[in-house]
């Protein structure tokens, strides 16, 4: 019951601050973008969209959201009450896995993709993976600049390996990497049994590393170890 009123809670923030409206937005001129390119382009542009829009949302926004939690005492609230750490994780990630999953269905749709359970499913893992790597980020930073600068490194390193990838460029050394998979299921290819392996584990070390993170945020809370 309190994951599924945290889950509204977030829900409802993300609108007040034009989540919806944002995506809702680059959701059209998306849908533009691919409607005018040519047949022959459109699936592999829709999996780049997909890959390194909606599924990387918790990367680009979460720095955001929780500077508005600190800046509002709302992390202060969460710390003193019965909420779990893990509760708040999830909520975060399935709230933004929402409106990724919504926007990926419908980039599918409009490039006419062949497989939209597959898109989905590369679409909430690699969700997962960027969300809980957005929440570690966040609960060390100050500023929404320091945000950005410390992004970077995730970027380069889950970007440009899966992209190379959906060109079927990929070293041998990097044939089970998670962002491959993730794209190989958006891409709607068959994809590897080891490298979905890799990519739960992941997973779960990451989830594992971001509940830490946010106990320790919660502890400090106020500037005050609790």
């Amino acid at each position: 019951m309190r994951l599924k009123n945290l889950l509204l809670w977030d829900m409802k923030f993300q609108a007040r601050y034009g989540f919806y409206l944002l995506y809702g937005i680059l959701t059209s001129f998306y849908a533009v973008l691919l409607l005018s390119l040519p047949q022959s382009w459109k699936e592999n542009a829709a999996v780049l969209l997909i890959y390194s829009d909606p599924a990387a949302m918790g990367l680009f926004f979460m720095g955001a959201i929780l500077l508005l939690e600190k800046s509002q005492r709302v992390t202060s609230l969460f710390a003193v009450s019965p909420i779990c750490a893990w509760e708040y994780v999830c909520s975060k990630v399935l709230s933004l896995s929402l409106i990724s999953m919504f926007v990926a269905a419908a980039l599918a749709a409009v490039a006419n993709h062949s497989s939209l359970f597959s898109v989905l499913a590369g679409t909430f893992l690699s969700g997962i993976v960027f969300t809980l790597s957005g929440i570690i980020i966040a609960t060390k930073i100050t500023s929404l600049n320091q945000f950005i600068l410390a992004t970077i490194p995730v970027e380069i390193i889950a970007f440009l390996p899966a992209i190379l990838h959906l060109f079927h460029i990929t070293p041998g050394f990097l044939r089970f990497y998670p962002g491959n998979l993730c794209m190989d299921l958006i891409a709607g290819r068959s994809f590897s049994v080891m490298g979905l392996m890799f990519t739960i584990v992941l997973i779960v070390m990451l989830f594992w590393g971001t509940y830490r993170c946010v106990c320790k945020m919660w502890q400090t809370a106020g500037g005050v170890k609790l």
